[in-house]
């Protein structure tokens, strides 16, 4: 059975928004919170990027569904011991109700440190080398890690999960697939790619949870949904690797040039029709999702949860 959760967005909204946000979906049904960990905002119409972890702690104390990271890159940015301590915190602050999203990352937000950003392969490999550093210290061991990335001296985490915390692992091609059955708890993705699913769970992945995200618009008015979505989210659109390639947002802003609203309006759920909206959230579950998130673009926020109180989550709950 697929569980339905609100993706929310650390690019788009402040932090209060996001606690607003987490309030109203726990009212409305959703039965879990994901949350983007951004440096950047994919393009300066978004406008936010808060700390992740600083906005777990806030939802810890604010709402009792469980969240996860969508996604976070625990290579560059943050060394792994560093988010993993973060994680473990999360953690116990979430009463173990906390799932670590982990991936490769965008240069959008890791090249921040000035260092070069290193191919998929290379970053593939510190992802693998970084989720051990981690395992190892959710133990509450101390660990010593001299390995061809990280180096962990006499490190220990004192506080530390006392259940075991699931790594996800996100991914976009069949290689990386591969690698989320081998190395992770459970997949990420956001298309509802049944192949990719497949891969997974071919390659490791058995019956580990897999996970989506969608983007929708409600609105009464679905021209101007359409309008909100090319405004804040043209970036969901662009094609191949530019979203893990391209360093600000001033260079996401170029390369959106290029998508129109008419793409828009054909791959973006924009509108009040209320079977459209159970329809695309049902396609992950078609495809074999335990949990897919959906994240409501722009500000009419109330509407939003509004429907899919009434209309969209018992449609889907049937």
């Amino acid at each position: 059975m697929t569980d339905y959760g609100y993706f929310l967005s650390s690019e788009e909204f402040t932090p209060a928004e996001l606690l607003d946000q987490a309030r109203r979906a726990e009212d409305a049904g959703f039965t879990r919170l994901a949350i983007s960990d951004h440096f950047h905002p994919w393009n300066d119409a978004q406008g936010n990027s808060a700390f992740v972890w600083s906005m777990i702690g806030a939802l810890s104390q604010t709402v009792d569904l469980p969240v996860t990271t969508l996604v976070t890159c625990p290579t560059v940015r943050l060394h792994p011991a560093v988010t993993a301590q973060a994680a473990a915190t999360s953690s116990v602050l979430l009463g173990g109700r906390f799932a670590l999203g982990v991936g490769t990352g965008e240069a959008l937000n890791e090249h921040v440190h000035g260092d070069a950003w290193p191919s998929f392969e290379t970053r593939a490999e510190m992802l693998e080398e970084a989720v051990e550093v981690m395992r190892r210290l959710f133990t509450g061991e101390q660990v010593s890690h001299h390995g061809r990335h990280y180096t962990v001296d006499n490190a220990r985490l004192y506080t530390a999960p006392d259940r075991p915390l699931p790594v996800h692992v996100s991914a976009f091609g069949p290689r990386a697939a591969e690698l989320a059955g081998r190395i992770g708890d459970g997949f990420v993705t956001m298309t509802p790619d049944a192949d990719l699913v497949g891969a997974f769970r071919e390659n490791g992945g058995g019956d580990k949870k897999v996970a989506g995200g969608v983007k929708v618009c409600w609105s009464t008015d679905r021209g101007r949904a359409v309008e909100t979505v090319h405004r804040l989210w043209p970036t969901e659109l662009l094609p191949g690797e530019l979203a893990q390639l391209l360093p600000t947002p001033a260079h996401f802003e170029q390369a959106s040039e290029l998508v129109t609203r008419e793409m828009v309006a054909d791959a973006v759920t924009c509108g009040d029709e209320a079977e459209e909206h159970v329809e695309t959230v049902r396609a992950y579950a078609r495809a074999g999702f335990d949990e897919v998130y959906v994240g409501q673009v722009g500000p009419d926020q109330e509407a939003f949860f509004a429907a899919y109180r009434e209309l969209v989550l018992p449609a889907l709950g049937r």
